[in-house]
């Protein structure tokens, strides 16, 4: 007995199924590498889903797509025998439904969305569980540690490479007060930062306008820091109260 479940487990470390599980890394390098390359565009316009969720995502889903084109590999090879239930339908099921668990960690705050990377990372735990089901565990291990390494490490590498972190911005004005658009681009450029396009929105409450905007700074170190900001505001012609927060949109 002990002879047959050697015989059983040592067929998911045979050759063929070491070899099925480095291309399966290889491709997830590739992907990994794409991902963060599109996040990084992402990142350096100080957006919520940066580096870090399109390398998970674009990993994962290589990783789901790959097993796919190897069934002859499956559960050691040992899936020419006919399944009860077609395992891609089980693991459509499964993403599908984690997909579904990790929208639930997303909040959205203003301008500013957080976790994001979390369920991304949730959603690649889930491909890590269905290559341990089928039997890559070699590609399970590396994109467990791949994915490890990420949620270390990623957020490291965003902030050593150049970017334009953002700021949201609410300035709500004196009573009969009547703001321009053109001075507050002036005043927010003066201090390194752009208005980004399409974030301005304007309320009138008691006769009190009120702007919301996101300013985004001309460079990582080259931004007016929060503190400096929040010393000159009050002085600014017509502002009564504002507000000040970071923003990922």
């Amino acid at each position: 007995m002990n002879l047959l479940v050697t015989d059983i487990y040592g067929a998911y470390w045979s050759d063929n199924e070491v070899v099925t599980n480095l291309l399966i890394l290889l491709n997830m390098l590739g992907a990994l590498a794409l991902g963060l390359l599109v996040g990084y565009e992402r990142t350096y316009h100080g957006r919520a889903a940066g580096m870090r969720t399109y390398g998970f995502v674009s990993m994962a889903s290589c990783a789901l797509t790959v097993l796919a084109a190897y069934p002859q590999a499956w559960f050691g090879g040992h899936a020419n025998v006919s399944f009860a239930v077609d395992p891609t339908r089980v693991i459509q099921g499964v993403v599908t439904g984690i997909g579904f668990l990790g929208a639930g960690v997303i909040m959205k705050e203003g301008f500013n969305i957080s976790g994001l990377t979390t369920a991304a990372s949730i959603w690649t735990s889930s491909a890590i569980g269905v290559l341990v089901g089928i039997g890559f565990y070699a590609a399970a291990i590396a994109l467990a540690i791949l994915s490890a390494c990420l949620m270390m490490w990623g957020a490291r590498l965003e902030s050593w490479l150049p970017s334009r972190p953002a700021i949201a911005v609410v300035l709500r004005f004196r009573k009969g007060f009547v703001p321009h658009e053109d001075a507050l681009k002036k005043l927010a450029h003066d201090r390194g930062y752009d208005i980004a396009f399409g974030s301005l929105s304007i309320t009138y409450q008691d006769d009190r306008p009120e702007w919301q905007f996101v300013a985004v700074a001309h460079g990582r170190k080259r931004g007016a820091p929060f503190a400096q900001l929040a010393s000159e505001l009050p002085s600014v012609e017509g502002v009564e109260s504002f507000r000040l927060f970071p923003a990922r949109n």
